[in-house]
């Protein structure tokens, strides 16, 4: 599947980073800097984006977003990006799957939606007889009680596979590490750890590549040295640090002011960050790591008689029905939310022993202004807390079970 996308960046990030080019450490000549605009923009890993920027991946993501991927176009938690495989022959099984499940949590609507989606699948794995049943284990968020859980499952030793969804980086590296020294497949899909020894490792294209897309749009969308306040709902979790550091390093580069705040995802909060920012001057985009709030931050706008901003927000329908409603110039990027089917997938591809990508791929593509009608008629009757690329319209339960939440 090929995605539309912007083929360059602006004239001031292609002189910002000619000019980071001559600064590279590793002596090598980055396409961009010899004239192709379809490249990455070469710099210094952590040269701009702080801690969590990484050029090798922003390259590698930069590129995928084009990718051509494997399998079905209609099922797209079921294609990937060719890579190394896992060998499963060791797991195969006639006897149905018990899955433990050690979940980050469900508080937030778009982990809502994917557990429903994954119950959903469940369901139809269990009518089939791959699945004997799923122990699911929420850590409310909480790095500790995930790593407790995670041990709960290893010390009953009834699982005959994990998955694990992190609840962030670094603190359950060691945990799934245990998990992998079981000898048992250890799926990890969403947010990712600092360890290869899982089986498969299941995620959207990720961070930077949403990151790249709400700045492109942004850069396409306004003028050098406009006012952007960035929106971000929480730290420490990859997936979302790395879209603010590939975003806040091309629009930095594209000569943009930004601005960014840490919400928790609280309209109260959102409103008052956009407000004082209003107050202080004219705000002219908004961008955001997640589209909770974003209704908030629109309605700030419309409280105080502002001019809505150029906006980026996520395919929550809120948020699509606000850019509908409204008429704005915005996009709604995609962290895919049918990602939660595919490590049940994989479950049943481990009991036939058959082969599974190592680090698992997903398409990730926004929807745009030309989409947005299609994605909203195809998902009418669905609550404001329900995404639309939640894949689920061919599984049991549909459309009650994401209704009725």
């Amino acid at each position: 599947m090929m995605r539309k996308r912007r083929m360059g960046l602006t004239v001031a990030a292609l002189a910002a980073a000619t000019m980071l080019a001559a600064c590279s450490t590793d002596g090598s000549v980055s396409p961009s800097a010899t004239g192709d605009a379809s490249a990455p923009p070469p710099a210094e890993t952590q040269a701009s984006g702080g801690e969590w920027f990484d050029q090798a991946v922003f390259d590698e993501q930069f590129e995928q977003r084009s990718a051509t991927f494997e399998g079905d176009p209609e099922t797209p938690w079921l294609q990937y990006i060719d890579g190394p495989m896992t060998d499963t022959a060791e797991w195969a099984s006639d006897e149905p799957m018990r899955v433990c499940f050690a979940n980050a949590s469900i508080s937030n609507p778009w982990r809502q939606t994917g557990f429903i989606t994954m119950q959903q699948q469940l369901a139809a794995l269990q009518e089939s007889g791959v699945i004997e049943s799923m122990e699911v284990r929420d850590a409310g968020d909480d790095d500790n009680t995930q790593i407790a859980d995670i041990d709960f499952f290893i010390a009953q030793g009834d699982c005959d596979v994990y998955i694990i969804s992190p609840n962030s980086t670094a603190a359950l590296t060691p945990a799934v590490d245990r998990a992998c020294e079981t000898g048992k497949p250890v799926i990890v899909f969403d947010r990712g750890v600092d360890t290869d020894c899982a089986t498969t490792f299941i995620h959207p294209i990720g961070g930077y590549a949403w990151g790249i897309d709400t700045a492109e749009f942004l850069i396409d969308n306004l003028e050098p040295g406009s006012n952007i306040v960035a929106l971000r709902i929480l730290p420490g979790v990859d997936v979302l640090e790395h879209r603010w550091a590939a975003a806040e390093r091309l629009l930095t580069e594209a000569g943009m002011t930004v601005d960014d705040h840490f919400t928790g995802a609280d309209p109260t909060e959102i409103k008052s960050i956009i407000t004082d920012a209003l107050s202080a001057g004219e705000v002219h985009g908004v961008w955001m790591d997640a589209g909770d709030g974003a209704v908030a931050a629109i309605e700030a706008f419309e409280d105080a008689g502002a001019e809505l901003p150029v906006m980026t927000g996520e395919d929550e329908m809120s948020f699509l029905r606000a850019w509908d409603e409204r008429g704005m110039t915005a996009l709604a990027p995609v962290y895919s939310n049918f990602q939660w089917r595919t490590p049940l997938l994989a479950v049943e591809m481990i009991a036939n022993g058959e082969p599974v990508p190592t680090e698992w791929v997903l398409p990730q593509e926004p929807i745009e202004e030309d989409e947005r009608a299609d994605a909203l008629a195809a998902n009418e009757g669905m609550p404001d807390g329900h995404y639309a690329r939640f894949g689920g319209e061919d599984l049991p339960g549909f459309p009650e079970a994401w209704q009725d939440r």
